[in-house]
């Protein structure tokens, strides 16, 4: 079963693909994803990575936290689920 994992602190000019290929040392990736700002389209600096196993998440965790990715010190760590937001906003 695929596991997903929170990345945080990169760089704000990291891409998509350079995360994915430096993730793929660890294991096959489901998804990987960037959170960009709505308003700006600018990086917010974390995303999400989802690897094939648990396996390939523990190695991909115990390999890349706290090294050096694109000039930045990575925070990888297993994702939590966080409830969802309800945003209609008229729900008072």
């Amino acid at each position: 079963m695929a596991k997903k994992l929170y990345v945080g602190n990169l760089s704000y000019n990291t891409t998509e693909d350079s995360r994915r290929n430096f993730f793929a040392g660890f294991g096959n990736v489901v998804s990987s994803k960037i959170i960009f700002d709505r308003e700006t389209g600018n990086s917010k600096g974390f995303g999400f990575i989802e690897m094939s196993s648990d396996e390939e998440a523990n190695a991909a965790i115990a390999g890349t936290n706290g090294t050096e990715f694109e000039g930045r010190q990575l925070r990888v760590n297993e994702a939590m689920d966080k409830p969802r937001r309800d945003r209609s906003g008229g729900n008072w």
